[in-house]
């Protein structure tokens, strides 16, 4: 059983990680002017107005369904990407340590080198996305002339797709690996940067504007006449039940508005840390198992 299932009532009450923080003003607000109605409508002033009927609230459903549904396909996409970069990663490193040759004993360094680089190809996605500037993250997994260096770089992601393809043909050069190796290797580094550019689309193509803006008017304009429908009705229960259905739409709102940009912050975000320090640990464990193909051996404990 999940932990959702065994903890329903601690996930009901959970505060952290909804959305409940975001939209607890507009709720307040809508539920108040439902009380100021129902004050007039108990003074018999002309309040009772209805105006909507079927049509628009089919119209609000379709709009949400289809706003939040957009937002979640962004989202889903964009952990199948980093699912990708993850496997990609783990199967680059591993034709790395084992395919390349080495031949003098500094070539174990680079190796180890250039298997830290595709961690900092990770986070520094990461960093990009999140529109952050290169930092701490990165400067145990480079040397200081490497990480100097790309704190001027625009794409630092791309500068390090490049340091590793150039250690792949160097390499290659030197007679450590064949040619269908370096294309495979380089097969490999390709689909790392496809799925940077898959991020970046994401990233870079919001939601339209129009649609986003049309969408938030009808919602106000909606929440802001309920009251007036339902008074007749609900009476004094007009407050609780506008605020009811207005924290329904307005949450419903702010989950697509949350998720639409998965690389960020928020609690509801992909949890990218999470998944660098994964790829970190693989990558460590990876250069504990030297291994025994090679023409001799390094005590990587000595490094």
């Amino acid at each position: 059983m999940t932990s959702e299932r065994l903890n329903w009532f601690k996930f009901v009450t959970q505060i952290k990680g909804s959305v409940i923080p975001a939209v607890l003003g507009r709720v307040w607000f809508c539920g108040f002017l439902g009380f100021i109605v129902s004050v007039l409508f108990y003074f018999k002033l002309p309040v009772n107005t209805p105006i909507f009927g079927f049509v628009p609230n089919i119209v609000i459903g379709l709009l949400l369904v289809f706003r939040t549904n957009t937002a979640y396909e962004r989202f889903w996409e964009g952990r199948k990407l980093w699912g990708g970069l993850v496997n990609t990663v783990r199967n680059l490193a591993r034709q790395i340590w084992v395919a390349i040759d080495e031949k003098e004993p500094q070539d174990a360094q680079e190796k180890i080198a250039v298997l830290r680089l595709l961690v900092a190809f990770a986070v520094a996605t990461k960093l990009h996305l999140r529109g952050e500037n290169v930092n701490s993250e990165l400067e145990s997994l480079m040397s200081a002339e490497r990480y100097e260096k790309l704190k001027s770089m625009n794409n630092p992601p791309l500068e390090i797709a490049f340091w590793i393809g150039d250690y792949l043909q160097k390499q290659h050069d030197r007679g450590c690996m064949n040619s269908y190796q370096l294309a495979a290797l380089y097969k490999l580094l390709d689909a790392m940067v496809d799925m940077l550019g898959g991020c970046e689309r994401i990233l870079r193509t919001p939601m339209p504007l129009a649609y986003a803006i049309h969408l938030k008017q009808l919602l106000l304009i909606y929440c802001l006449l309920l009251p007036f429908e339902v008074v007749s009705k609900l009476n004094w229960w007009t407050g609780p039940v506008v605020g009811l259905v207005t924290f329904m739409l307005f949450g419903i709102e702010e989950i697509g508005l949350e998720i639409e940009n998965p690389f960020g912050l928020d609690a509801n975000d992909l949890p990218l840390d999470t998944i660098c320090g994964t790829m970190l640990r693989n990558i460590e464990d990876l250069m504990s198992l030297y291994p025994s193909v090679h023409s001799h051996s390094v005590n990587l404990a000595e490094m």
